[in-house]
């Protein structure tokens, strides 16, 4: 209203002052940048803000920042008398903020306004994009720096978290210790009573044997060697295998000397019923066959398996059909030197417990064979190797075997390959 008032004594007194000064030159009109900027200026003096003279603005306080004056300017103003009424007709598209000196224009104080009074829905029509703010950085545009910002004064307990999306969260927690007491509490056979007996029947047998049960044939060569030796060169066959289950299995083996050229000196080859009797060792029995000499029958009982320390170890005791009792045991070890080379030592005992004149076999220890093979695993099922092997006839049997013309210890450099499938 002041400003309205200002306005038209300024328009009735122009005239005046030009007839009074007729006879004087007079200055040229004002441009408009100097019209607008006193309009500007008399704009701030009505709502109560100091203008010194000629300046479009108030002026800053010096050392005072930009913000901190703009607050404190409006911190004083009484917007109770606002007519938010007459503020609905104002037409922001047609205001020029690009001529503005954001500069001297004093900051809100928010603080001290009241808001509840405002008609917000009428702030839907204004046309941002005519108000010339091309130049200003949006705050979705503005980096945010996270490293500055005070989180520990964040009051988390007004969060709604009735908004966020949980669905994609596993807050399933993690079990601790052993299952509760209620987890067999159970029938053993509760699916029956839904399913029925025989279904359950028919898929249990189905799990057994695609966990375990499941037959599985498997052949090995361990050793198919030449061996160089004096008083004529041989060769020697070691080969087993097994089909079967986990805990049962129907397991062969066979292997046998001699010389090339003559009749072999010794070959056999065994039938065995192997059963499981912990996670590293298989019971076995059945029968032996031998192939050369006066061709026994013994009844074998033996363990095979995997002894501490990675040693395979094989012991059978034998019950022949002339009452003679012997046993044999046999151990090895893989040493990996690389993942393909790998040097295998090796030993074998054999003892009886009677002399067998017959066989050239002593009471007690009566031979024993010491070995060491270095072998290349072109593929794990196919590795040839190379090798000396030491045997020694001992005791009564080293006797029998001077009186037959043989020499009771014999060195074998041995080549051959190691197969399975």
């Amino acid at each position: 209203m002041r400003l309205l008032v200002a306005m038209l004594l300024a328009s009735a007194t122009t005239p005046a002052i030009a007839q009074d000064h007729s006879g004087h030159a007079m200055p040229g009109a004002q441009s408009p940048a100097q019209t607008e900027c006193e309009m500007e200026a008399a704009h701030h003096r009505a709502m109560g803000h100091p203008v010194p003279d000629g300046a479009c603005a108030p002026t800053r306080q010096p050392g005072v920042p930009v913000s901190a004056d703009r607050h404190e300017a409006h911190s004083g103003m009484d917007h109770s008398q606002t007519d938010d009424g007459q503020m609905e007709g104002m037409d922001d598209s047609t205001m020029d903020h690009s001529t503005m000196d954001r500069s001297q224009m004093p900051a809100l104080d928010h603080s001290t306004m009241d808001h509840s009074a405002m008609d917000h829905s009428k702030m839907e029509s204004m046309d941002y994009a005519a108000m010339g703010h091309e130049g200003m950085q949006s705050s979705d545009q503005a980096a945010t720096d996270h490293q500055a910002m005070d989180h520990g004064a964040m009051d988390h307990g007004t969060m709604e978290h009735g908004t966020m999306n949980h669905g994609t969260i596993d807050m399933t927690p993690i079990p601790q210790g052993p299952p509760p007491a209620s987890a067999g509490s159970g029938p053993p056979r509760a699916a029956d009573a839904i399913w029925g007996a025989d279904a359950m029947r028919a898929s249990r047998d189905a799990l057994r044997t695609e966990n375990g049960g499941m037959k599985v044939f498997w052949f090995q060569g361990d050793r198919a060697e030449y061996r160089a030796r004096q008083g004529g060169d041989g060769y020697l066959w070691d080969v087993q295998g097994y089909y079967g289950g986990d805990l049962d299995r129907f397991w062969f083996k066979s292997e046998g000397e001699g010389t090339f050229g003559e009749s072999p000196e010794s070959a056999e080859i065994q039938g065995l019923w192997s059963h499981a009797i912990g996670p590293w060792w298989d019971l076995q029995a059945g029968v032996r066959q031998d192939l050369t000499g006066s061709e026994r029958t013994h009844a074998v009982i033996g363990v095979q398996g995997l002894a501490p320390y990675m040693f395979e170890v094989d012991a059978a005791a034998f019950l022949s059909t002339k009452g003679d009792l012997t046993a044999r045991v046999e151990a090895e070890l893989d040493q990996r030197i690389t993942q393909r080379l790998i040097v295998q030592p090796r030993a074998e005992v054999n003892l009886s417990a009677q002399d067998i004149p017959e066989l050239g076999i002593g009471a007690g220890l009566y031979s024993v064979e010491l070995g060491v093979r270095l072998r290349y695993e072109f593929a794990r099922e196919f590795a040839p190797y190379i090798g000396v092997e030491q045997e020694w006839q001992v005791g009564q049997s080293a006797d029998y075997a001077r009186l037959a013309g043989e020499d009771p210890s014999v060195t074998n450099y041995v080549v051959g390959v190691r197969f399975w499938f």
